[in-house]
């Protein structure tokens, strides 16, 4: 079978019913909206606290940029994640990696919520932080694959792109109540009360929201197309078990499987990964540092642009899910890449009017067009891989790929801004992130409608993602032990 065409009759994920498929797609939205309320509530405090509660004797701008450090570090540790997690969760199933990694992250998020500041204990505060930020990265590396593969793996392929878009909502819902919960807090509270206690009442809530969480998603099953590719795989032991000692074969772990056989589709993950992942961070955390140290206006103003914006994001990222089903993955994902690329200046000479209005229209067009390149990111990435490296593929490829754009986006952003005192260089910057993208798109086929559960498991699964001819279906063939 070619990625162009369309999904077998006899895939099993197809006939789950679509009240089973619903509570699937609740559990990986609830975890994963927890997860990113957690890792962007950091990031969040990252611009308007940490700089000057762990790092108070530098100047507000160095200040800054050593907070962006730490934040960058969380980045550093989502490829540890995507190993580990990528690596069980293709050996024993997506559900237990998904339930460890939601406790992880809670735990260290409530944690920085206890931490002491530099006031305290002076550079020990921020070693503890940057040390719960690595838990956090590493959280996160193993999170969003096992999300989005489970909602893929359960659904039909003529919605896959609708319904695996759902844990994608899980960003702009994070990062919509991780932006009301700052909101409110510094609405009611004065600066000097937030600086010193206010900050904390966010982090001490992921508490309770790991306990939903968990609740929710250890009630769900374990993805079909896993159990038929586990059970084909035990079949395949038994056989080799029969055989002499000097003709036994072994599979492939799946790390080596998909270096050897996916490299391209990996490669290809990482370029699509690029545009979004930057001009993301560029719109949410470097934002508030652009309205309140360039243009001198309130926390209060770029809060509220974020909070409705990522409302609007949330209600889109669906809509772009079920176009890539009639449309392709490709068309949608390029779309957005390019809108993204032109959207750039505009967005920052709206913010330049210091108008409100500007400044939540720049906003939510820019996630708008995000929503076009992370909608059908995770059907797209779910559709490279075969069942028994898929996590481990999609994880790689998605996670790798953060630490040359998100981890050090507002950074880099941060660090122009200082040197030039211009917005140009950063526009150029989210620019060239949207050509690498647009390669990388474009070098890729169509992969709408392929059947999750043939890939790498027959003889007739023959195209990669890539147009080379593909190993996936190679995979499953063994080398001499």
């Amino acid at each position: 079978m070619t990625p162009e065409n369309p999904a077998a009759p006899h895939s099993s994920a197809s006939a789950v019913p679509s009240t089973s498929l619903k509570r699937i797609v609740a559990a990986s939205l609830v975890g994963t909206t927890i997860e990113w309320y957690d890792f962007f509530l950091y990031g969040s405090a990252a611009a308007l606290v940490f700089n000057k509660i762990f790092f108070p004797d530098s100047d507000p701008l160095v200040g800054t940029l050593l907070s962006f450090l730490t934040y960058a570090v969380g980045f550093a540790a989502r490829p540890i994640g995507a190993l580990v997690f990528g690596h069980y969760g293709d050996r024993i199933g997506r559900k237990k990696l998904l339930v460890l990694s939601l406790l992880l992250m809670g735990g260290a998020t409530f944690a920085i919520g206890l931490l002491p500041t530099h006031a305290s204990v002076g550079t020990l505060a921020p070693v503890l932080l940057t040390t719960l930020r690595l838990v956090q990265g590493f959280a996160l590396g193993g999170e969003w694959g096992g999300a989005v593969l489970l909602v893929s793996e359960h659904g039909d392929a003529k919605r896959r792109g609708f319904w695996a878009s759902w844990p994608q909502t899980g960003v702009p819902a994070g990062q919509l109540l991780a932006t009301a919960v700052l909101a409110v807090l510094t609405a009611l509270l004065s600066e000097s009360s937030f600086q010193n206690w206010g900050w904390r009442v966010p982090f001490l809530l992921s508490g309770v929201l790991v306990g939903i969480g968990l609740w929710i998603r250890l009630a769900v099953d374990e993805s079909p197309v896993f159990k038929q590719a586990r059970e084909r795989a035990e079949a395949r032991k038994k056989e080799q078990s029969a055989l002499p000692t000097g003709e036994k074969q072994v599979e492939k772990t799946p790390l080596l499987a998909v270096l050897r056989y996916h490299w391209r589709d990996v490669l290809i993950a990482m370029g699509a990964r690029m545009a979004e992942n930057i001009s993301f961070y560029v719109i949410t955390a470097f934002i508030l540092v652009y309205a309140t140290e360039e243009l001198k206006l309130s926390q209060q103003t770029a809060l509220n642009a974020l909070l409705i914006a990522s409302a609007v994001h949330f209600a889109v990222i669906p809509l772009w899910g079920g176009l890539s089903d009639r449309l392709g993955r490709r068309p949608v994902y390029l779309f957005g890449a390019v809108g993204t690329g032109l959207w750039v200046f505009p967005f920052f000479s709206l913010l330049d009017t210091k108008s409100f209005g500007a400044m939540l229209v720049a906003v939510t067009v820019g996630l708008v067009l995000h929503g076009a390149m992370y909608a059908p990111q995770a059907a797209f990435f779910a559709e490279l891989f075969a069942t028994r490296m898929r996590y481990s593929g999609a994880s790689i490829g998605a996670q790798f790929s953060s630490v040359a754009a998100g981890a050090p986006a507002p950074l880099i952003a941060t660090a122009l801004l200082a040197d030039y005192g211009s917005s140009t260089p950063i526009s150029l910057y989210v620019i060239g992130a949207a050509v690498l993208t647009i390669v990388a798109v474009a070098c890729a086929k169509e992969t709408k409608s392929r059947d999750l559960a043939a890939i790498g498991e027959d003889d007739t699964s023959t195209a990669s993602a890539g147009g080379a001819p593909s190993a996936s279906d190679r995979v499953s063939k063994t080398v001499k032990s």
